[in-house]
This record gives structure tokens, C-alpha cells and sequence, in this order.
């Protein structure tokens, strides 16, 4: 019989900045977690990360967002054995607005007056959902085709972390804590078995 329903205890908490529009132009530092942290994208050798053909995958995926959202710039990133992390620059966000009678972007919401929101820009979360999706895929098709470890349930958590990076210090601070994540993986809290 499946446990009953305990708000209290079931109910996730949204990590998200209330009120904040993530379609913004900004800078945004993000963390992404395979499910139980399982190690799923290779393994550190000698404080350098050796990526196996799924943390291959990864890294393909990664690099095709700035051609699936063109509103995006991708900055440092790493897989690691159980999570991703990466900087991206959301620019150029076009504004919302209502569909117009004939599908088009109406910003002032003149000619429709009953359409629904229409956004023109991604949010963070449309990127991060359409990046676990095509991984996710891929990676079934890998453990069909190629007898990849298979995964038990999702491949990546529900959720994942994102940190607004409001200045140069900041951004400077992310691509560092990315370039240095190898060869701290045995105090990484990401890592289930770190030393620390």
C-alpha cells in the first residue's frame, strides 16, 4: 500500500529565488545531480576528470544549448562523476508578451485580449529541462545500444541548484571553484564518499 500523502514531509520546497524572472539577461551558475549521486560520467584519476562515453554525452549535449536556445552563451563547465556544473549567460532576452490573433508576439496586448502568456525568451529552468531531457534520452539509447550502466528511476534529480552571479568577482569565483572541482572531488560535497 503506497504511504499516505504528509505535506510535511513530501512537499518540496522550491529553490528558486521568489519573484525572480529567469529569462533575464544574466550570468547563472548551475549544478545538476545524476539521482542517488550515482556515478554515472567516468571517474578522477590523478585529480583530473577521465570521462567514460555517457560523460562524453554530457559534455555533446552541453555544447549544442547555444544552438537550440540562441539567446544563451555557454561559459566554464565540468563533468564530473555524479553532477555537472556550468556557467551560463543568458543575453539578448526578448520580451514577453500575448499571442496575437495570428500567433505573433503582441507585447502591448492590443489585438488579443484573451490569449495566454506568451514568452519569447527561455527561462534557466527551459534550458536545464530541455538539457536533461535530451541527455536522459541519449543515455537510455546508450544503454540499449552500447549496454551503458543502466539507471534506476530518473537519471538526474528533480531539481538542481542555480546561484545568480550579480558581479566580475563572483563570476571569477565560479569559473575557478569549476576549473579546481577534479582535484577537490575527495572534499566535494557532491561526492557521497569524500574524506571531509
Amino acid at each position: 500500500m503506497p504511504e499516505k500523502y504528509d505535506p510535511n514531509i513530501h512537499h518540496r520546497r522550491s529553490i528558486r529565488l521568489p519573484g525572480y524572472d529567469y529569462s533575464q539577461d544574466g550570468w547563472y551558475f548551475i549544478t545538476i545531480c545524476t539521482q542517488n549521486q550515482k556515478y554515472m560520467f567516468g571517474e578522477i584519476v590523478k585529480d583530473q576528470m577521465r570521462l567514460n562515453n555517457a560523460g562524453s554525452m554530457v559534455k555533446t549535449w552541453w555544447q549544442k544549448v547555444t544552438n537550440k536556445f540562441p539567446s544563451t552563451q555557454t561559459n566554464e563547465y565540468v563533468v564530473m562523476p555524479n553532477h555537472f556544473h556550468r556557467i551560463i549567460n543568458i543575453v539578448g532576452a526578448a520580451p514577453c508578451g500575448r499571442p496575437a490573433l495570428g500567433g505573433h508576439p503582441d507585447p502591448d496586448n492590443t489585438n488579443n485580449k484573451l490569449g495566454q502568456p506568451y514568452k519569447v525568451a527561455p527561462t534557466l529552468g527551459n534550458i536545464v529541462n530541455w538539457f536533461k531531457t535530451m541527455t536522459t534520452n541519449q543515455y537510455i539509447r546508450g544503454v540499449k545500444q552500447n549496454a551503458w550502466p543502466p539507471f534506476h528511476g530518473k537519471l538526474w534529480q528533480r531539481n538542481y541548484y542555480e546561484h545568480i552571479i550579480r558581479n566580475e568577482d563572483e563570476l571569477n569565483h565560479f569559473r575557478q571553484y569549476i576549473a579546481d572541482n577534479p582535484a577537490n572531488w575527495q572534499i566535494d560535497n557532491e561526492n557521497p564518499d569524500a574524506t571531509s
